[in-house]
């Protein structure tokens, strides 16, 4: 009931409309200090996650080795790539959610970039930004309802249709699906 209420009523994309474009701010402002900046370098970022992962207190074993592994065999000699793909996530996450379009696709990505954040052991906003996030995926379509995404759904519904081999149509009757 809950979630039929999120997904479909008009209210609740008005208040989800409000949350994309305040969360959407946050990731575009975020991203876009890093790339009209100084120069973006995680390097340091990156060897200090290494340095100190989130240990247990308890048994002193770092929690997340596996994703520990991944920064110093992957994301370390990748630095390169990384300054790139991180100040440009975050501008398209935050873009994606203003405009309202591929709003869930930019909730999911602007979370797992909150989540790697967070495994790196960076608080800092990252559980508020991930907490909106989850609502706004929650909220799914209706999140973007009052956005591109009363357009563009419509168009990759008849896309995906054409693909899977499903009975194709009209803008129009996708949107009723």
């Amino acid at each position: 009931m809950v979630f039929k209420f999120l997904r479909e009523n008009v209210w609740a994309a008005a208040a989800f409309t409000l949350l994309r474009i305040y969360l959407g701010w946050q990731w575009l402002e975020a991203g876009w200090h890093k790339l009209t900046g100084e120069g973006f370098d995680a390097s340091g970022f990156l060897k200090k996650a290494i340095e100190s992962p989130v240990m247990d207190k308890a048994t002193n074993e770092a929690i997340y080795p596996t994703y520990t592994g991944f920064l110093e065999h992957f994301a370390l000699p990748s630095v390169k790539l990384i300054n790139f793909l991180i100040p440009v996530g975050e501008f398209l996450v935050g873009l994606g959610l203003i405009v309202g379009g591929l709003t869930a696709a930019a909730a999911f990505f602007g979370l797992m970039m909150n989540f790697l954040f967070l495994f790196a052991g960076t608080v800092s906003t990252n559980p508020w930004l991930t907490l909106l996030g989850i609502l706004v995926l929650v909220g799914g379509a209706n999140a973007g309802k009052f956005g591109l995404d009363y357009f563009l759904l419509p168009w990759i519904r008849i896309g995906w249709k054409k693909l899977t081999g499903g009975k194709g149509g009209t803008p129009t009757d996708a949107r009723t699906v």
